[in-house]
């Protein structure tokens, strides 16, 4: 583990530093930007640098707004004062993206980073964009026929949650007994790698996977309330709950608390949301995938200002034949919490060990 988190922070600095290391866009001068779920934002002070768009796709995965938003303007910053970044959440709507999309690139938009709603609708925004000479990076989510895509390595996150569902079923004593799967999106092509990779370490687990659920909108609510539906005929056997991330994870936490089911069964998440990390302190629930988005960000904007100045992005791999970059994950648990998310600067301390949350931190050796 500490291995991994040594790489993830000499990824970030060596992204950072190539970041820095870019040709400025257009004449000197200071840059600001700010944000809006409905439309474009942002100003570029000094000048005329080039606009980068940013469409993101939802906002109730905490990430987005939180982090990949500001990281990712702060990397464009840093290299081009004058650039100005586009900003658009979708809202979780492809068709409310695609007319972002549109008016990105009525707005002059020099290329797209796009974080698709939906990977196959969007394939419309990628010909769109390239009808007009427009480059379009795929982040985070992948979508075909891109210019080029970042992300992390998202069949092993599904690896990695198995594999750390299996393990902390086996801490319970059970050897065997009946676990639900809780996926993503069915719009969301990750949603299906993640699945992948659950599946790849669960089905020869040795323990019985009894329900499964396909998660419209990533939506917490609607895990919650699926997973309420199924504890009649899984609650007397159920020994692990695979949830895709922390919000179906919490959604799933609350049903099985609302049931009283006591001890809860071990659950997963991703994202290393500050709810998530909390409840694992607490015992609710056993581990969280932390993808460290700064490098994610960062990367985006490098590849993005490399296609501005007419370059080609640097990739380490290739998917379905677009140039890529892909991250690794790590597991987090409560044993490791202080030397990854709080060692990364991911979270303070003080974030985290508030309130009825203090004496688990303690016991945890976080202070």
């Amino acid at each position: 583990m500490t291995t991994r988190l040594t790489r993830v922070a000499g990824v970030t600095l060596a992204f950072g530093m190539s970041v820095s290391a870019l040709a400025a866009c257009g004449s000197s001068g200071g840059g600001s930007s700010s944000s809006s779920s409905g439309g474009a934002s942002g100003s570029a002070a000094g000048g005329s640098g080039s606009e980068i768009a940013l469409l993101l796709p939802e906002t109730k995965t905490a990430r987005y707004e939180a982090f990949d938003k500001p990281m990712f303007e702060a990397a464009i910053a840093a290299s081009c004062s004058t650039c100005k970044v586009l900003y658009y959440n979708a809202d979780q709507d492809a068709s409310k993206q695609q007319q972002q999309a549109d008016t990105a690139l009525t707005s002059g938009a020099k290329v797209l980073v796009l974080d698709a709603v939906d990977g196959k609708a969007a394939a419309s925004i990628v010909a769109r964009a390239k009808s007009q000479g427009v480059p379009v990076i795929a982040y985070d989510r992948f979508v075909a026929g891109t210019d080029y895509y970042v992300s992390f390595d998202n069949q092993k996150v599904g690896q990695l949650q198995g594999q750390g569902l299996v393990a902390a079923i086996k801490k319970t004593g059970k050897t065997s007994g009946d676990i639900v799967m809780i996926n993503g999106a069915p719009t969301d092509a990750n949603a299906a790698d993640f699945k992948k990779g659950a599946h790849s370490v669960l089905d020869t687990s040795g323990y019985k996977i009894v329900a499964e659920y396909d998660t419209p909108d990533w939506s917490p609510d609607k895990a919650q309330q699926w997973m309420s539906s199924q504890l009649g005929a899984v609650k007397a056997n159920l020994v692990g709950v695979y949830a895709a991330n922390d919000g179906t994870a919490g959604g799933a936490i609350a049903a099985l608390k609302a049931g009283g089911v006591n001890p809860l069964p071990p659950v997963t998440g991703q994202d290393a949301e500050l709810a998530a990390i909390q409840r694992i302190l607490a015992g609710d629930q056993a581990l969280t995938i932390y993808k460290a988005i700064k490098p994610e960000a960062e990367d985006a904007a490098k590849a993005a200002l490399a296609l501005v100045n007419k370059g080609t992005p640097s990739s380490t791999t290739t998917k379905e034949g677009v140039p890529a970059t892909l991250l690794n994950p790590i597991v987090v648990t409560k044993d490791n919490i202080k030397d990854t998310v709080i060692k990364d600067g991911f979270y303070t301390a003080a974030q985290i060990c508030t309130g009825d949350f203090a004496k688990a931190c303690t016991a945890a050796g976080i202070s």
